[in-house]
């Protein structure tokens, strides 16, 4: 299996609101798949359908406990707050101190596209929400102020303004990228 392409900000998929799926199919399920493969052939943790110019709900994770896949997913419940450095495939080489929710109730569909609920807490929780900010159009580089993304540009983190994608075949280094 060949890795999918990666799309990089400001690819304008990234910043679109991704649509509902009315029911699981054989195309979904080989897609979560790829995406899994994707995430993990490029080191991440979390893996958004638009990162790969999809514009669909669907989510992959998996921090070493085993693959999360979620058509679909909504955050039930949340609790606690917690921060934690975060990295993005689609935005390689920027970490963003962003608060999140320590524990979360999330539903969706599973691949089998059965109605599950997963209750996590710590990096898995952090992950999930991540993924589904991406299917909202929420970046993380949207947890900046005005004045720390000027701060990003002036020291020249051209990921900010350039437009290309991750190609496959390259390995990128990122901390926490989802």
């Amino acid at each position: 299996m060949e890795p999918l392409d990666i799309k990089k900000y400001p690819d304008v998929v990234l910043r679109k609101r991704c649509v509902r799926l009315q029911e699981m199919t054989d195309s979904e399920t080989i897609l979560f798949e790829k995406m899994l493969f994707t995430m993990r052939h490029f080191a991440g943790i979390g893996l958004a359908a638009p990162q790969i110019g999809i514009s669909k709900r669907l989510i992959v994770a998996d921090i070493g406990e085993g693959a999360i896949k979620l058509a679909n997913p909504i955050i039930l419940k949340s609790k606690g707050l917690d921060q934690m450095e975060e990295g993005c495939l689609s935005i390689p080489g920027v970490g963003v101190a962003v608060d999140r929710p320590d524990e979360v109730i999330v539903s969706g569909l599973n691949e089998k596209g059965r109605a599950i609920e997963v209750k996590t807490k710590g990096l898995m929780a952090r992950v999930l929400q991540h993924e589904i900010d991406h299917l909202n159009g929420k970046l993380i580089i949207d947890y900046l102020t005005l004045f720390e993304k000027l701060k990003l540009k002036i020291q020249g983190q051209g990921e900010l303004t350039r437009g290309t994608n991750v190609k496959k075949g390259d390995k990128n280094e990122h901390k926490n990228p989802f």
